[in-house]
């Protein structure tokens, strides 16, 4: 059981990753607050796979740290 736990873990920690990493950054760094960023910084929505991507990163991580809390109590106990 703990073994089929840890190989999940590290499947959904790879998924994980790979969603971030696919994302769009939201910002473009310092340079947005003193000029051209002001569309991006206040007033765009998520559509598409932006939204996807973003939704599954909230849904990926709170299964990962459910896993690993429950990964951890489990070893916890030997």
């Amino acid at each position: 059981m703990v073994t089929v736990l840890e190989i999940i873990v590290i499947i959904l920690a790879l998924l994980l990753i790979g969603v971030v990493v696919a994302q769009k950054s939201k910002s473009q760094g310092m340079g947005a607050g003193f000029g051209g960023g002001a569309e991006d910084l206040f007033g765009s929505r998520a559509r598409g796979m932006d939204a996807l991507l973003s939704k599954l990163t909230i849904i990926i991580s709170i299964v990962f740290a459910i896993l690993v809390l429950l990964l951890g109590g489990m070893l916890n106990s030997y």
